[in-house]
């Protein structure tokens, strides 16, 4: 991400911040992973602080391969990820 995009993104109103990051939970790519981003994300998104959503948006950013393997615990989600990838994965249990 540039330097440019980073700045738009800081300013960016937080109603247009939670329908962005709303979309992209929803057009992944793997199917599997449009439904459990778009149920977290209509669940969470509205209350969730500044600071995790920054780090929401940088988990959006990663390759869908990736997050399937983190989400299905096939695979340990880098540090910075381990707890939200968690609250993710439990958005299906019962």
């Amino acid at each position: 991400m540039t330097l440019a995009e980073t700045r738009a993104l800081a300013e960016e109103p937080r109603e247009i911040r939670i329908k962005r990051l709303t979309m992209r939970s929803m057009r992944r790519g793997i199917k599997e992973m449009d439904i459990l981003l778009t149920e977290y994300a209509a669940a969470n998104l509205a209350a969730m602080e500044p600071e995790k959503m920054e780090l929401y948006d940088s988990l959006l950013r990663e390759n869908d391969q990736d997050l399937y393997q983190w989400v299905t615990g096939q695979a340990p989600a880098p540090a910075r990820f381990e707890a939200l990838v968690g609250e993710i994965s439990r958005t299906y249990e019962k």
